[in-house]
């Protein structure tokens, strides 16, 4: 019997009947598609930003295709974020440079799943930031940092804040993103896809990289985190999944989150 607090979102079998929008034109802002991302970026208008989250054991030929064609389609003062693993983390560095200009990696602790017996576990991933030239959109908007060893000037609280019982300063993101949960079954987020990333990373990356109206691209959907937190941060959205089931999860997310 599943617990009462389960609140993964899942597709009744009404659901998996419903059609799913096909690409068979030119794609359009605050719409999904059932499509092939090569495809889709090729029918993309110019984005603002890209988030792309594609599958982690393809071939670098393919990467380095798909990177090509967000190239194309990315605005001269945008910005695109890949994310990856250990693994071709430094294939992904390589295509990157070949058309943007790469400022930074991001690597954000993914604390999810089994232990290993004969190697560390695996918790960490990797996000690649790149832009398509030097005037770029970027928002710098500050953290809350609990701290650790409090210090005081004549009693009163140097360089942090207390309030509610919490003590914190407000700091510059940094590159390491350790605060991230990944969604489980009691979160209002969580779905059935097996890669889906927080929304609480995806809202950091349109936040700081993006404004209200701008054009936020995905091309390798899943369930539709990036469509829903975009919508929410006033941004539009444009995805793409070839997963059927995937894009109805997605539309089903934005139908149930206002």
């Amino acid at each position: 019997m599943a617990s009462p607090r389960n609140r993964t979102l899942v597709l009744a079998e009404a659901d998996r009947r419903a059609p799913v929008p096909a690409l068979s034109g030119p794609a359009q802002p605050d719409h999904i598609y059932c499509s092939d991302a090569i495809e889709g970026l090729r029918r993309s208008p110019a984005a603002d930003l890209i988030f792309a989250d594609p599958p982690y054991d393809a071939a670098a030929e393919w990467h380095a295709e798909w990177i090509a064609e967000c190239a194309r389609r990315l605005r001269p003062e945008g910005s695109i974020y890949v994310c990856c693993d250990w693994t071709f983390s430094g294939t992904i560095q390589a295509l990157l440079a070949r058309h943007f200009t790469v400022r930074n990696r991001i690597t954000w602790r993914r604390e999810k799943g089994r232990g290993a017996r004969r190697n560390w576990k695996q918790n960490m991933e990797d996000i690649w930031f790149a832009t398509q030239g030097d005037d770029y959109t970027f928002n710098l908007v500050k953290w809350r940092k609990p701290v650790v060893a409090p210090y005081r000037a004549d009693g009163v609280p140097k360089d942090w804040v207390e309030a509610d019982g919490e003590r914190y300063r407000m700091t510059h993101p940094s590159n390491i993103w350790t605060d991230l949960c990944v969604p489980f079954w009691s979160m209002r987020e969580n779905t059935p896809h097996p890669y889906q990333k927080p929304e609480k990373l995806v809202q950091r990356v349109i936040e700081a990289s993006s404004r209200p109206g701008d054009l936020v691209l995905d091309p390798f959907l899943g369930s539709g985190t990036t469509a829903v937190v975009a919508r929410r941060l006033e941004r539009r959205y444009l995805g793409f999944e070839k997963n059927p089931d995937f894009v109805r999860l997605a539309l089903k997310r934005l139908a149930e989150r206002p």
